[in-house]
């Protein structure tokens, strides 16, 4: 199976409603007073890093990735628990985890170890605090609502191919979690840019029912001349959302887009209709 096709079978399985349908990136429970955002990211060697890769940046990418899907729900970080293989300089992933959890006053509340003699995989779970209910979720962009990045995409492609300027973009990525915070009393939906931003827009527009018209002239880029690469490659992690025209936004956003009625497709790009995901954007599988 690939990654569509083993979500689409775990879609039969018992769900819980906090599930959301496994159509989000996170759970969301209620619990008295309480409304906690859980969810659980993954990286292996080979697919997420390199294996000769500092275990230092590995470690905060991995918090990073998990703290980004809390950034995207509006959610206070509450701790994490951590699953993770012995046997790849153990103490530089120590260290790179001790400087990520301090950095985003995050604590450690438990997890796993294992050892393996085949490839290293390293899993977290990330717990947060509801700033606002409802909790925004990728499903709820509404016709004539704006779209918004937090910031430009690419930077970490370029980190990746070893442009000094953009290797932390790739390495220690940037959760942006008050931006987060901050908008969640006004988007109409929102997701971290993960796996390409063509490919979540599309994903946005899927869940909601709606499409996404993105111009390219306005999307931030990191390389004008490699826009097609940069809107595809992913490892992003700004903040892509919708809100109705006209709103008074707390935070720097840039606008690319008009969200309409959904039409042959759930994404538009320069008008040229986008419905098949494939080669959109980066999939497991």
């Amino acid at each position: 199976m690939n990654e569509t096709e083993f979500v689409a079978a775990l879609r039969k399985l018992p769900l819980h409603p906090g599930a959301r349908g496994l159509e989000d990136d996170c759970a969301v429970l209620a619990i008295g007073s309480e409304t906690l955002v859980i969810t659980h990211d993954m990286m292996a060697e080979d697919t997420h890093f390199r294996s000769n890769a500092d275990m230092a940046d590995v470690a905060w990418k991995l918090l990073a990735a998990n703290l980004s899907d809390l950034a995207a729900k509006g959610a206070e970080p509450v701790g994490v628990l951590l699953g993770h293989s012995l046997g790849m300089d153990d103490a530089r992933f120590l260290a790179g985890l001790e400087q990520g959890l301090t950095a985003y006053d995050v604590p450690l509340m438990g997890g796993d170890t294992v050892a393996t003699t085949g490839t290293s995989t390293y899993g977290m779970t990330a717990i947060g605090r509801a700033v606002h209910v409802p909790v925004p979720s990728r499903k709820g962009a509404g016709v004539s609502d704006a779209i918004y990045i937090t910031g430009p995409v690419g930077r970490a492609m370029l980190g990746y191919e070893g442009d000094p300027d953009h290797l932390e973009a790739f390495n220690r990525p940037v959760p942006r979690l008050a931006e987060g915070m901050a908008l969640a009393p006004l988007v109409s939906a929102m997701m971290d840019i993960s796996d390409g931003l063509l490919l979540d827009c599309w994903r946005m527009g899927w869940v909601s029912g709606v499409t996404l018209a993105i111009e390219s002239a306005l999307v931030p880029v990191a390389d004008r001349d490699r826009l097609d690469e940069c809107v595809r490659w992913g490892d992003d992690y700004e903040l892509l959302f919708t809100a109705p025209a006209g709103t008074a936004l707390p935070v720097p956003a840039h606008r690319i887009g008009t969200v309409r009625a959904r039409g042959h497709a759930p994404l538009l790009l320069d008008e040229a209709p986008l419905a098949d995901p494939v080669r959109l954007g980066y999939r497991h599988g």
